[in-house]
């Protein structure tokens, strides 16, 4: 009797054993390739805004003041209404839109 139980356990051993090979074969590829697997997210409006240089399109920097904006560039050919809280304005020239929180200037984006 206890050479039948031996060969049962050596049989069950085997199954255990192809199996965790088994598994180890078909699941770790799978596993790695999400791991490795990625996305780049290119957003275009941010990357391929042109530099604020005299050769590009000169524009407001950040922290600039509305009272310097306006100096700077003149009146702005349509002024959009703060909205939100902090409030966001939004002066619109003819190549570029400056974006205000308060009386800041926070970014100017070249119009396309």
């Amino acid at each position: 009797m206890t050479n039948k139980n031996n060969r049962y356990t050596g049989q069950r051993l085997r199954v255990a054993l192809i199996f965790s090979v088994t598994l180890i074969v078909v699941v770790a590829p799978l596993t790695y390739s999400t791991i490795v697997a990625a996305d780049t997210l290119i957003i275009p409006e941010i990357s391929s805004q042109p530099p604020n240089t005299r050769d590009s399109v000169l524009r407001p920097v950040r922290s600039m003041t509305m009272h310097q904006v306006r100096a700077k560039f003149g009146e702005p050919q349509e002024v959009i209404a703060p909205i939100g809280n902090p409030p966001i304005t939004r002066w619109v020239y003819e190549q570029f839109v400056v974006h205000f929180e308060h009386n800041y200037v926070i970014h100017s984006v070249v119009k396309k």
